[in-house]
């Protein structure tokens, strides 16, 4: 690539970009609907799920907060080409994965304990390595400026 020129876009960042921004903007919808205690949105969960999830210490909320919306953040940055769309995508791995360590590690009430709760911890953290990757990847080659 010649100093100064624009790096082509590869056929697939744009669609890429659009997954990362649908994800995470799940994470964000999922995020506020739960702090909101948006009743239709709740009536999926058991009740001593809320109960759960309101006596989290401050910091693991916060460091659920910073993951949902760094990851958003980093979404958008992906879509705009910002270079600083893979640092965003690191900042929320390193929120989230204290977020899930602190869940993971307390007990959690039998009725919610289905054995499974791992699962859903290894998709979103492992998303967010993937479009952390593919940040770094689109950077490496000058896509993101």
């Amino acid at each position: 690539m010649v100093e100064g020129t624009p790096a082509k876009v590869p056929g697939h960042f744009w669609p890429v970009a659009a997954i990362s921004l649908l994800w995470n903007a799940y994470g964000g919808y999922d995020y506020t609907m739960t702090k909101l205690h948006d009743p239709g949105y709740l009536k999926m969960f058991p009740p001593e799920m809320i109960a759960w999830i309101d006596k989290m210490p401050v910091w693991a909320t916060a460091m659920w907060a910073i993951g949902v919306w760094a990851s958003l953040l980093g979404s958008v940055l992906l879509l705009l080409r910002s270079r600083h769309a893979a640092v965003t995508f690191l900042v929320s791995l390193v929120a989230a994965a204290i977020s899930f360590a602190y869940q993971h590690a307390i007990s959690l009430p039998p009725s919610l304990d289905t054995g499974n709760n791992w699962i859903m911890t290894v998709v979103i953290l492992g998303a967010i390595v993937l479009f952390w990757w593919y940040s770094r990847r689109m950077q490496a080659r000058g896509v993101l400026r």
